[in-house]
């Protein structure tokens, strides 16, 4: 078992214009140094529409900061339209992408099967899952977050090759604490995610379910990052809203200098 670095990733959502992506992302590479880099994995994951510049951005300035994207559809080309497939991410220097968020699963119909599908395109085509598993404020209040998250993860791993599965990334997102201010106690996420671990250790053994990263997402700030991260199970942050300020994103990525 290796140990884990921690990882900050800045989920844009639909925020930002190319233009302002350029100026965000050029912000925070002045903003962070080498030692934050040497620290902490730095990832932003604008919108489609500005992963191109941001793509140049990070190439021309040499920044130290990774590449990833929303979503994806699981088929590699077609008549889909609308959609952008893994293999055109992956042309970009996309090196993560995003599947299952709550607001994809919830707002746009992603099931299980189909979160499965991406999440085996995004491996596909040589980039990074950044599985996304939570439960909603009503589960949570039925006691049926650990039935609900392991689930999503069963769904997503099942007969997934243990050298794949050791390749993904899983944010744990509790659906409640995403952009409405609240966020789970550290306790709680530490908590959350540990049985996600375990999980993936009765299932695929110690040395995968140790080395896989698991990020806490539900309204990671700078007034909070520390402590998530001072919890042992809690690898890094899915970071919404302070994403889009490269101030307070890098301050988030700076939690340890509080």
């Amino acid at each position: 078992m290796t140990e884990r670095k921690p990882m900050m990733a800045g989920n844009w959502k639909m925020h930002h214009t190319h233009l302002e992506a350029i100026q965000v992302v050029q912000k925070l590479g002045f903003r962070l140094d080498n030692k934050d880099f040497d620290r902490v994995d730095v990832v932003v994951i604008p919108a489609f529409t500005a992963l191109r510049s941001v793509q140049t951005t990070i190439d021309g300035d040499k920044l130290k900061i990774g590449l990833g994207a929303q979503n994806c559809h699981w088929e590699p080309q077609g008549a889909y339209t609308g959609e952008v497939s893994a293999p055109m991410l992956a042309k970009l220097n996309v090196r993560y992408v995003i599947v299952g968020h709550s607001e994809r699963r919830e707002l746009f119909g992603d099931t299980n099967e189909v979160v499965a599908k991406k999440l085996r395109a995004v491996l596909g085509a040589g980039m990074t899952p950044i599985l996304c598993v939570g439960e909603t404020l009503e589960e949570r209040e039925a006691g049926t977050t650990e039935t609900k998250v392991k689930g999503q993860i069963e769904a997503a791993f099942d007969r997934l090759p243990a050298d794949d599965v050791a390749r993904c990334i899983v944010a744990y997102e509790p659906i409640w604490a995403i952009g409405t201010g609240r966020n789970a106690t550290p306790d709680d996420a530490n908590e959350t995610i540990g049985v996600i671990r375990e999980h993936v250790k009765v299932g695929l053994g110690d040395t995968i379910a140790g080395d896989m990263r698991i990020l806490y997402g539900g309204s990671v700030k700078p007034g909070n990052a520390a402590d998530l991260m001072a919890m042992p199970e809690i690898d890094g942050g899915l970071v919404g809203g302070a994403s889009l300020d490269p101030d307070e994103f890098a301050r988030v990525v700076q939690f340890s200098k509080r």
